[in-house]
């Protein structure tokens, strides 16, 4: 009878069941969403925001009109960027070091650890890690008064070794064939031993098992770093290395700035100091930003492609 059919017990709506859900997620993980809200802070305002600024690179930008105000000119300051035989130059400055860098720079840190990890006295190992790691802490302002120093062709230790074995001195920031190498060189002896945290690290993660088993098995020392160590931290490398070419165009203001002057600018000027100059001082800011823009493009290219082919060689990969 109709009066007595039994009524079906109602459901809950799917999106309230999911609020739920989610609403106990929040509760159970709130310390930790409450942690990163400084850092999620710092990357909408100082990273995501300015990304806005990006407008200026298709208008012929007036600081007195605005975003607004200023009229909208397409891709010219882009033609423009191409067109300049400076802007080429800076490039291929820019590219020729970013290649010496990833070529001699890279590969530091990840040997220097291998060689802190198979250290066995722990009192020197501390002492070294410690050594290499000072330099990081320094500005770049320091490390070029350092190397400036070093290389003086009057009082530089450099130049007086050279001078003790009969050779002429050299002004190593004279002379623009010098200066990349300059330049290569102090980012490794600053940043290198830095470097080695995220490897050791890696290293640490090892099961000392594995190590135990290929010496019973008759393994040398460099058979278990090839066998064992180096695999065990390849995703780590291959992670640093696709971070790395990530800012392949983004060697650094301060790095270079402090080692440029009028004799070595031709072969040692890149990216960073060129939109700095012509940016800055010279208040070409819609033309500066087109080259910014054109930065990130290339470095988010060679992040996808460095990590489609992580992917396919290793397995591992950014994302």
């Amino acid at each position: 009878m109709p009066g007595n059919t039994p009524i079906a017990a109602s459901k809950p709506p799917k999106r309230t069941s999911m609020a739920r859900s989610r609403l106990s997620q929040f509760r159970k993980y709130k310390v930790l969403y409450i942690i990163s809200l400084p850092g999620l802070l710092y990357f909408i305002v100082f990273k995501y925001i300015p990304l806005l600024g990006s407008a200026m690179a298709f208008q012929d930008y007036n600081i007195f009109n605005g975003f607004s105000g200023s009229p909208w000119v397409g891709l010219e300051h882009f033609r423009r960027m191409f067109e300049y035989s400076e802007f080429l130059r800076i490039l291929k400055n820019t590219v020729l070091i970013g290649v010496y860098d990833l070529i001699f720079a890279f590969p530091v840190p990840i040997i220097l650890a291998i060689l802190l990890n198979e250290m066995r006295v722990v009192l020197f190992k501390r002492v070294l890690q410690t050594v290499v790691y000072m330099p990081h802490f320094l500005s770049w302002v320091i490390i070029g008064g350092i190397a400036i120093g070093i290389l003086s062709p009057s009082t530089g230790l450099v130049n007086s070794m050279l001078e003790s074995l009969g050779l002429d001195s050299i002004y190593f920031l004279g002379e623009e064939s010098y200066i990349r190498s300059i330049l290569v060189g102090s980012g490794i002896w600053k940043d290198s031993g830095w470097g080695t945290i995220v490897y050791l690290a890696a290293l640490a993660g090892i099961n000392p098992e594995l190590y135990e088993a290929a010496r019973i098995d008759g393994a040398n020392r460099w058979k278990q770093i090839s066998k064992i160590t180096i695999p065990a931290i390849l995703p780590t490398v291959v992670i640093m290395f696709l971070l790395h070419i990530g800012n392949f165009l983004d060697f650094g203001f301060e790095r270079v700035f402090v080692f440029l002057n009028p004799l070595n600018e031709n072969s040692g000027d890149i990216m960073d100091t060129y939109i700095y100059r012509v940016g800055l001082i010279q208040q070409q800011y819609s033309y500066t930003t087109a080259i910014g823009l054109f930065k990130s493009v290339v470095g988010l290219g060679l992040i996808m492609i460095g990590n489609t082919l992580s992917k396919k060689a290793t397995g591992s990969g950014l994302y």
